[in-house]
C-alpha cells in the first residue's frame, strides 16, 4: 500500500512539474511575444526623424492623402512655357486595378455605336470614303503609333474645334496605347450633311464624317461635344466640375419646395421654334405655367457671367428643353437638374439620349402646340409631385452616373476603336499635317482657355480598364425599344386631349 502511494505521489509530482515546465515555457513565450508586440507598437511610434531632435507619432504620417499616381502635366503648367512635346508620358496603358470600376458593361447608350458604323459593317471604309468627308470638314485627325496628327481645313465656330481636339489629346492620356492607327474627318457644325437617301444599296460607299449630332434621315456619325471639355466663349466651364456644381445646386432647394412652373433661358435668335417658345411666356392674357428668359450672351461676358451659372438654375420643378440651330449643348446640364425635363419633340440626337426614354427620364412636349402641352406638364407634374420628382431623379442619376467623364472617355474610346476596325487601308500622315499635344495647344493660349485646358487636363493615365462595350441590337430588339418610347409619348398626348377637351367642356 505504501509502495503505490509512493508511486502514486512520484507520478503525480511528474505530472505537476511537467505541467509547471509547460506553463513556465508558455509564461516565456507569453512575455517574448509581449516584448515583440511592445518593440513593433514603440518603432512604429518613433519617426526616424527623433535622430534629429523632432519626435511624433509615423501613424499620423500615415493618416494623411494616399500616394496618387505620378502626373505628368504640360510642362507650361508648370511656369515654363515651352510648346514641345513631351516624351515622357507613358505610351502603354498599364493599370494598378485592371478589374474595377469599368470591368462591368457600359451604359445603354454605347449600344448605338453599333448602329452608328452600321452603314460600313460589311463594306469597311477606303481611303477613298474619307476623303469625300473632307467636302465640310473642320480638320483630319490621323493617329499613328499613339501620336495624334491633324490637318486644318478651316476655322470653325468660336473654339468648338479647339476643345474637341483637346478631348481627343486627353482621351489618347486616359488611355495611353490603347488606340490603334486610325483616320477621320471631324465636321463642328451643327446640322448633319450626309444624307442616307443619297447611299442606299450595297456599293453606295457613304464618307464617314464625325459630328456633335445627327438625324433620322442621316448617317453622320455622332461624336461627345466640345464642351465636355469646357466653352470659353460663355464661360462654362469642363463638365467634370459642371457636374459636381450641379449635384451641389441640386441640395440646394428641395424638389417639392422649388417654383411650379416650367422654367428656360437660352437664345431664342438661332431658330424659329424657339420663337416660338416665347409665345407661352406668362402675359396678360395667358398664363401657360412657363417662366422664359432670354439670355443676353453679351451683357452677360460684361458682367462676368454672374447670373448664368449652370448650377443656379435648378430652383424650379420643370425645365424645359428644346433644340436651337439643331441639337442643343444645353440638353445635358437641364437633365441633370432634377427638374422634370420637359422635353419639346427633337429632330436630331447626340451620342447618349437615345438610350432616355420619356415618363422615365423626361416628359415629351409637342412641337406643333408647345403652350398647351407645356401647360398641361406642368398641371399634372404639381398634381403628381412624387412621380414627377421621380422622373426628374431619374434623368438627374443617369447624367451623374452614366455620363461622367471616366463613360465619355470610354465612349470615344470605343468609338473610336470600333472605327479603327472598318478601315481597309493602312493611315498615314497627311502631307499638311502637324503633331498635336497638350503642350503645343494649351501653352500657346492664355485666359479662360488655358484655365479650361489646365482644368480637364488627364494629367495620369486610368487606373482601370474601359468597360466592356454591350453587343449590337438585335432587330427585334431595338424595334420593342422603339416602340415602347413611341408609345410613352402617344399616352402622354392621349392624356394631354383629354385635359383640354374636359376643359373646353366647362367652359
Amino acid at each position: 500500500m505504501k509502495r503505490d502511494n509512493l508511486t502514486f505521489f512520484r507520478g503525480s509530482s511528474n505530472w505537476w512539474y511537467r505541467k509547471k515546465k509547460k506553463k513556465t515555457q508558455a509564461t516565456i513565450l507569453i512575455l517574448l511575444f509581449c516584448f515583440a508586440a511592445f518593440f513593433c507598437a514603440f518603432s512604429s511610434w518613433i519617426d526616424l526623424s527623433i535622430f534629429s531632435g523632432v519626435f511624433f507619432p509615423k501613424q499620423k504620417l500615415e493618416a494623411k492623402e494616399k500616394p496618387r499616381a505620378q502626373e505628368f502635366p504640360p510642362k507650361c503648367i508648370n511656369g515654363n512655357d515651352t510648346q514641345t512635346c513631351q516624351r515622357n508620358y507613358p505610351s502603354t496603358h498599364n493599370p494598378n486595378n485592371p478589374g474595377s470600376p469599368s470591368n462591368a458593361t457600359c451604359p445603354a447608350y454605347f449600344r448605338w455605336i453599333h448602329e452608328d458604323l452600321r452603314p460600313w459593317r460589311e463594306s469597311g471604309i477606303t481611303q477613298e470614303m474619307v476623303d469625300k468627308a473632307r467636302r465640310t470638314a473642320h480638320f483630319r485627325v490621323v493617329i499613328l503609333k499613339g501620336k495624334v496628327y491633324v490637318e486644318k481645313y478651316r476655322q470653325s465656330i468660336e473654339s468648338r474645334d479647339k476643345f474637341s481636339l483637346w478631348g481627343i489629346l486627353q482621351l489618347m492620356r486616359w488611355y495611353p496605347g490603347r488606340l490603334p492607327d486610325l483616320d477621320l474627318m471631324f465636321d463642328c457644325d451643327d446640322k448633319p450633311v450626309i444624307p442616307s437617301k443619297d447611299f442606299q444599296g450595297p456599293n453606295s460607299a457613304p464618307p464617314p464624317l464625325f459630328r456633335y449630332c445627327a438625324d433620322e434621315h442621316s448617317l453622320d456619325i455622332v461624336f461627345p461635344d466640345w464642351s465636355f471639355w469646357g466653352w470659353a466663349e460663355i464661360n462654362i466651364k469642363p463638365w467634370k466640375d459642371v457636374l459636381n456644381d450641379i449635384k451641389e445646386g441640386n441640395k440646394r432647394t428641395k424638389w417639392k419646395d422649388r417654383v411650379p412652373y416650367a422654367y428656360w433661358k437660352g437664345n431664342p435668335h438661332v431658330a424659329q421654334t424657339r420663337q416660338d417658345l416665347l409665345k407661352c411666356n406668362v402675359s396678360k392674357e395667358n398664363d401657360w405655367n412657363s417662366r422664359l428668359y432670354i439670355q443676353d450672351w453679351i451683357e452677360e461676358s460684361k458682367q462676368g457671367y454672374k447670373k448664368s451659372n449652370i448650377e443656379d438654375q435648378c430652383t424650379h420643378r420643370h425645365k424645359i428643353y428644346i433644340e436651337g440651330w439643331a441639337w442643343s449643348v444645353s440638353e445635358k446640364y437641364i437633365l441633370a437638374c432634377n427638374s422634370m425635363t420637359l422635353y419639346v419633340k427633337p429632330k436630331f440626337y447626340d451620342f447618349f439620349i437615345r438610350a432616355m426614354v420619356p415618363l422615365q427620364h423626361y416628359w415629351p412636349i409637342r412641337d406643333d402646340s408647345k403652350c398647351t402641352s407645356l401647360k398641361f406638364a406642368v398641371e399634372w407634374g404639381n398634381n403628381h409631385t412624387d412621380k414627377a420628382q421621380a422622373i426628374g431623379e431619374a434623368a438627374s442619376n443617369f447624367i451623374q452616373e452614366d455620363l461622367n467623364m471616366n463613360y465619355v472617355y470610354d465612349y470615344m474610346f470605343h468609338l473610336l476603336n470600333e472605327y479603327a476596325k472598318l478601315l481597309r487601308f493602312k493611315p498615314t500622315i497627311p502631307q499638311g499635317a502637324v503633331e498635336l499635344c497638350p503642350e503645343i495647344m494649351a501653352c500657346a493660349v492664355d485666359g479662360t482657355w488655358r484655365r479650361f485646358m489646365e482644368e480637364s487636363m488627364v494629367k495620369f493615365p486610368s487606373n482601370s480598364i474601359p468597360c466592356n462595350l454591350p453587343a449590337p441590337f438585335d432587330p427585334i430588339t431595338l424595334r420593342d425599344f422603339q416602340e415602347k418610347k413611341a408609345n410613352s409619348t402617344r399616352l402622354v398626348e392621349i392624356w394631354e386631349n383629354e385635359y383640354w377637351q374636359n376643359i373646353n367642356k366647362e367652359q
